[in-house]
């Protein structure tokens, strides 16, 4: 061939088992109108159905498919809470991916719920920088050694990697995973995670060497770390990425991003495709014989409800709903609801009886929106509206058990989503807004850790002169109140720490750094994730086994169904910062 490698793709990542459709807002200008969307899209039926119409239309004119996950199939909803990855097999066994890179939230149970899960699946599952020549062979729930693991080959310091016949050449797959991943996740002691960048590196000049020029790697980096690993490894030809929930493509006409889809750093395009199974990216590549992409079209898609729910601060009629129902209609992004029967039958006949229970039973009544972003910004300062709450909560549930509970704090990650005006079921809680089911952990600890650990998180998270761990690590606290300026030289941006007066919601003191006060924290920020690596120094720590994060919230909600009350009040937010940097 001289005229070009075409290639057909398509893409996932970060569905955190979202298997049914996702609700999705978007925000229209329609006429004199601004009117707000409320629809589902998404999920493995319509997902299923637009992966074999492409995967058709590919073989209609002999150019190669592939279909890759960007890790991240676990968590997220109770599908996983619930059954454990077996649903997920076996529905990612049905979309049939040519691979599947691990994510962090794939090996937040440890290695022996991943290594249950590659034994389901009939599909590769790629990690080329997870190291387990040291994994003890003899525990249960091992990885080493699965057949279908791509991982770390320890003796050639490079990634194992899958091979595909491209035309007359070979197109070579790996899949590169955080090297943080001890600091985000929780995987097995013994099983370590080599420099991202450098395994790649490694890698690409092995398979160049090959001859092999056609190189994707399958990534759960985040954008900004795909970015960095193209201007650093030249010679990748397509980099398909996951982690960071990022939506490409100009989707400004539905109130949303305006990301280059297929951004390009150092001849590197990069692919994402946003969060929960709500977006199916589609592409068509076409490389010289170099591995080169020489055009890549395509994006991003939405796969809508027929039916939508407009709101709006005047009154819309019928005459609104068809004008938006044209517009999304003309959207180049926009799909509709065509599903492939087969998957849309597992998850309704198979799956669905078991969780239907918990969707109907409503723990409170949410009277407005409330937002969750991990980070503040200019329409949130005080970052999400809903982190505050779970931290609230964390802290009245504790401090039932134990009356020594100063304060709460817990990181931005651990809150999942927002949630919506109306009715808040113990499905919403347990499978999506905290479906981590961590225990919470007590534990004394002087004021100088205390400021530590808070400068500590958000440096981590704002990647403010540290190699940050992501956003997920922003603190949100109850009963401790704190002021950051960026700008100050490490170890002194945290300038000030108070904590709330026992009994009072209006009386604050300083955090003396030499006193001692008693916290409460996930298992997991207590284990010192993310940068809470100062919380180590408690003097004790002690877990509370009979209450987890969603226990605590449910509780919560149970003596005050009605949030209406509670959002009357004032909330102690976290986010007193100065200067974020």
């Amino acid at each position: 061939m001289t005229q070009g490698y075409t290639l057909s793709l398509a893409h996932i990542n970060d569905t955190h088992s979202n298997f049914e459709p996702s609700r999705v807002q978007f925000n229209l200008n329609i006429g004199q109108h601004k009117l707000d969307v409320t629809s589902h899209s998404g999920g493995y039926a319509r997902i299923g159905h637009h992966i074999t119409k492409a995967r058709q239309a590919a073989a209609q004119t002999d150019t190669p498919f592939i279909f890759l996950h960007g890790g991240d199939s676990f968590q997220g909803t109770l599908y996983f809470s619930h059954f454990k990855g077996k649903a997920n097999a076996h529905l990612l066994n049905l979309l049939a991916p040519d691979a599947m890179v691990i994510g962090n939230h794939d090996i937040d149970e440890g290695n022996a719920r991943l290594a249950e899960f590659a034994k389901q699946i009939d599909f590769p599952l790629l990690a080329g920088n997870m190291d387990l020549s040291q994994e003890d062979l003899n525990k249960p729930g091992c990885l080493r050694g699965l057949p279908n693991i791509l991982d770390y080959d320890h003796q050639q310091k490079r990634a194992k990697y899958l091979l595909k016949p491209f035309h007359d050449k070979t197109l070579a797959i790996v899949g590169i995973t955080l090297d943080q991943m001890k600091e985000i996740a929780r995987p097995d002691p013994d099983t370590h995670f080599v420099d991202a960048i450098a395994t790649t590196a490694r890698t690409v000049e092995h398979l160049k060497n090959q001859g092999i020029k056609h190189i994707i790697v399958l990534s759960h980096l985040g954008l900004d770390q795909d970015k960095r690993l193209a201007a650093e490894v030249d010679g990748i030809s397509l980099i398909v990425g996951g982690h960071t929930h990022t939506l490409q493509g100009d989707f400004r006409a539905l109130g949303l991003s305006n990301l280059p889809y297929g951004d390009v750093i150092n001849n590197t395009p990069i692919v994402h495709a946003g969060k929960y199974a709500e977006v199916v990216g589609l592409a068509e590549i076409t490389f010289d014989a170099e591995g080169k992409v020489l055009s890549l079209t395509g994006g991003n898609y939405f796969m809508l409800d027929q039916h939508f729910i407009l709101s709006a601060n005047t009154a819309v009629d019928n005459q609104d709903y068809q004008a938006v129902r044209q517009q999304l209609s003309q959207h180049p992004n926009v799909l509709w609801d065509d599903a492939d029967a087969d998957i849309d039958g597992v998850i309704r006949d198979i799956y669905k009886p078991a969780i239907a229970d918990m969707e109907n039973k409503v723990l409170a009544l949410v009277p407005k929106n409330l937002v969750h972003t991990r980070l503040p910004s200019k329409a949130l300062p005080h970052g999400s509206e809903i982190a505050p709450w779970v931290s609230r909560s964390m802290f009245q549930e504790a401090k039932l058990v134990d009356p020594r509970v100063n304060f709460a704090l817990h990181n931005a990650g651990g809150v999942r989503q927002s949630v919506a005006q109306g009715q808040l079921t113990l499905a919403d809680v347990m499978g999506q807004l905290l479906p981590f089911e961590l225990p919470l952990v007590k534990y004394e600890i002087q004021g100088q850790f205390l400021y530590q650990a808070l400068e500590s998180a958000i440096n981590a998270a704002t990647n403010n002169s540290v190699r940050g761990t992501g956003a997920g690590s922003f603190p949100y606290t109850y009963g401790l109140r704190y002021y950051y300026d960026g700008r100050r030289p490490l170890g002194e941006r945290l300038f000030r720490l108070e904590m709330m007066q026992p009994d009072s919601q209006s009386l604050w003191y300083p955090v003396e750094p030499e006193s001692l006060y008693v916290g409460v924290s996930t298992s997991y920020t207590a284990a010192g994730k993310e940068g809470y690596h100062p919380l180590l120094q408690a003097r004790w720590q002690e877990s509370m086994e009979s209450l987890t994060l969603p226990q605590a919230f449910i509780r919560f909600l149970n003596r005050s169904p009605n949030l209406s009350d509670l959002l009357s009040q004032h909330v102690h937010y976290t986010s007193h910062s100065q200067r974020m940097g």
